[in-house]
C-alpha cells in the first residue's frame, strides 16, 4: 500500500522522511495540490457498495483504496498554478480532493478539518489547560480596559500574534514582543491583541509528538541574555538544541492534548523557567522539525516515516487493483490516462 504526501515542491522536512520510506521500500507518492487540476488530476466514481477513487501525479495512478497514510505537511492551495486562478475554482477544487480522500481508510497525519481547528490558538489554550500541561496567565481581547486590567495584574507580558501571520506579508510570521510597561492599550480595539505573562526562562524547548512519540530537544538561554529576545525563531543565541528527557506529566499532557485534538502529529513549543516548569506556549499540527533532527540527531524523520508505513487496521481487504479492474471493465466511463 501506497504512502501519499502532500506537501510544496521545495520542503526539505518532507524529503527526509520520503529517503527514510524509500530506503524501507514503501510506496510513496508526493504532490502539490497547488497543481490540481493541472499536473494532478483525479477521479471518482460512487458505485452501489463502493467507491472508486483515482488520482495521478505526473506518470503515477493511484487507487486511492490503495492508500496506507497519508501526510499533510505542507501544501499549496488547491488551482493556484492554473491560468485563471479563483476563489471559487480553489473551493470547488479542495472539496473534491479533501473529499474524496476522506472516503478512504488511510491514516491520516493530519485530518485536514483537525488540522484547521488546531490552528486556532485560543483553542489551543483551552486544550492544552484541560490536558493539564502549564499555561502561561492569558488575555485575547479588543477591550482597552480589560488589557490595562490585566497589565497591572501582570505587569510583564508578551504580545504574540493570534493568527501568527504577518498582515501585509502571509508566508511571514510576527515575532513575539515584550510590552512595555507603560504600554497604551488604546489599539487593542482595533483588533485582538493577545497578552501573556511572560515566562522567565532558563530554556526554550521543542518537543515533536508522532503518535504516541516523543522527542524533546532543550536550548538553553544565556543567563545575562537580553530579557526582550523572547521569541527564540529571532533570538541572537547561537546555544545548540540538545536532547532532553520530557517529564512524565508533560508527555501524559501531551498525549491527552493530542487525543483532544484529533490529530497524529504536533510540535510543541514549552519555554522552561528557572523552577524547570515547562510553559505550554503552542502547539503547530505541522511544523518542520529538521533543525532540530540536525542538531540533536534524534530520529524524528524516522518516527514519521515508520508512522506514516505502519499496518492500517482499518484498510479493506479487499483488493484494490482488483478493484480497478473492475471498474475500467464494468464502467467504459472511467476509462481515463494520466
Amino acid at each position: 500500500m501506497t504512502v501519499l504526501i502532500l506537501t510544496c515542491k521545495e520542503d526539505v522536512t518532507a524529503d527526509m522522511v520520503v529517503a527514510k520510506l524509500a530506503a524501507s521500500g514503501v510506496p510513496v507518492v508526493r504532490l502539490d495540490t497547488a497543481d490540481l487540476p493541472g499536473r494532478v488530476t483525479l477521479s471518482g466514481e460512487y458505485l452501489p457498495g463502493v467507491f472508486l477513487g483515482y488520482l495521478s501525479a505526473g506518470r503515477r495512478v493511484i487507487c486511492l483504496s490503495a492508500l496506507r497514510s497519508i501526510w499533510v505537511r505542507h501544501p499549496g492551495v488547491p488551482a493556484s498554478r492554473v491560468a485563471k486562478p479563483s476563489e471559487w475554482l480553489a473551493e470547488e477544487s479542495s472539496q473534491t480532493l479533501y473529499g474524496m480522500l476522506q472516503c478512504t481508510d488511510a491514516r491520516w497525519m493530519n485530518q485536514p478539518d483537525a488540522a484547521a481547528r488546531a490552528r486556532r490558538k485560543p483553542w489551543q489554550l483551552q486544550v492544552a489547560r484541560r490536558s493539564r500541561l502549564p499555561v502561561p496567565a492569558t488575555l485575547i481581547t479588543t477591550f482597552p480596559k480589560a488589557a490595562r486590567d490585566f497589565a497591572d495584574r501582570f505587569p510583564d507580558l508578551v504580545v504574540r500574534s493570534v493568527s501568527g501571520t504577518h498582515p501585509q506579508e502571509p508566508n511571514s510570521v510576527v515575532p513575539t514582543s515584550r510590552a512595555e510597561p507603560d504600554a497604551d492599550f488604546a489599539a487593542v480595539a482595533c483588533g485582538p491583541t493577545l497578552l501573556q505573562r511572560r515566562v522567565s526562562k532558563r530554556a526554550d524547548i521543542r518537543l515533536t509528538a508522532v503518535g504516541n512519540q516523543v522527542l524533546a530537544a532543550r536550548k538553553v538561554v544565556r543567563p545575562n541574555a537580553d530579557p526582550d529576545e523572547i521569541d527564540v525563531r529571532f533570538a541572537s543565541s547561537t546555544a545548540p538544541w540538545r536532547p532532553v528527557d520530557v517529564p512524565p506529566s508533560i508527555e501524559d499532557g501531551v498525549r491527552a492534548y493530542l487525543r483532544r485534538a484529533e490529530l497524529s502529529y504536533g510540535a510543541f513549543d514549552f519555554a522552561e523557567d528557572r523552577y524547570g516548569i515547562w510553559w505550554f506556549l503552542e502547539c503547530n499540527q505541522s511544523d518542520q522539525f529538521g533543525f532540530v533532527e540536525v542538531e540533536t540527531g534524534q530520529p524524528i524523520a524516522q518516527t514519521v516515516a515508520d508512522w506514516l508505513a505502519a499496518p492500517n487496521p482499518r484498510a479493506s481487504p479487499t483488493d484494490p487493483m482488483r478493484l480497478w479492474g473492475q471498474a475500467v471493465t464494468e464502467v467504459p466511463s472511467l476509462n481515463w490516462t494520466a
